[in-house]
């Protein structure tokens, strides 16, 4: 009889961080869901919906580098297979993107799948360029809305170099995004 209750307690925890985890979701606390995710995330590497939901609040999050985990994890369905190649693109863009802002590496000819996140839609704008030489920023027009437009730039904080994407609707910002 206790065996039987230590396991209903378990089974109820585990289900309590999985429902918790959707509620953040929902609610868009990515960055919470992503930290819940990574906190219990060697309870449920094999639920592919677990590892799923925490690799989007992780990408919702701007929590890009976080992807590595699921992208490992994902493959013993499609739908697993699809989101690891989606986080794929994405983490490798970002890797990319940062290595041509502050190597001066040549994208041009480069060649890659995208996804409708907005990292991966500065990637292609930025691959579309004639780099003739470095500037300190980029600004783009989004293809699809004339009234978006993005900019790109690198800052120094605490040693580290960052990748910053500023989302702008006409001229006020909206977002802005952090990668290092």
């Amino acid at each position: 009889m206790r065996y039987l209750l230590l396991l209903l307690l378990v089974t109820n925890i585990y289900a309590n961080v999985k429902e918790e985890m959707f509620t953040l979701y929902q609610n868009k606390k990515f960055k919470e869901a992503c930290r819940l995710g990574f906190k219990n995330f060697s309870n449920f590497k094999k639920d592919e919906s677990f590892v799923s939901l925490y690799g989007f609040s992780c990408l919702n999050a701007d929590y890009i580098d976080r992807l590595a985990i699921p992208i490992t994890s994902l493959k013993h369905s499609q739908e697993a297979r699809a989101n690891a190649a989606y986080f794929s693109v994405i983490l490798m863009q970002k890797k990319l993107l940062y290595h041509a802002l502050i190597d001066n590496y040549d994208l041009s000819e480069l060649k890659l799948p995208t996804t409708d996140y907005i990292l991966s839609k500065v990637f292609d704008l930025y691959t579309q360029i004639q780099l003739d030489k470095k500037r300190s920023y980029y600004i783009f027009k989004d293809p699809d809305n004339p009234k978006i437009s993005y900019k790109l730039y690198i800052v120094k904080e605490d040693y580290i170099v960052k990748m910053v994407i500023e989302e702008f609707y006409d001229t006020m910002m909206t977002k802005r995004h952090l990668y290092w």
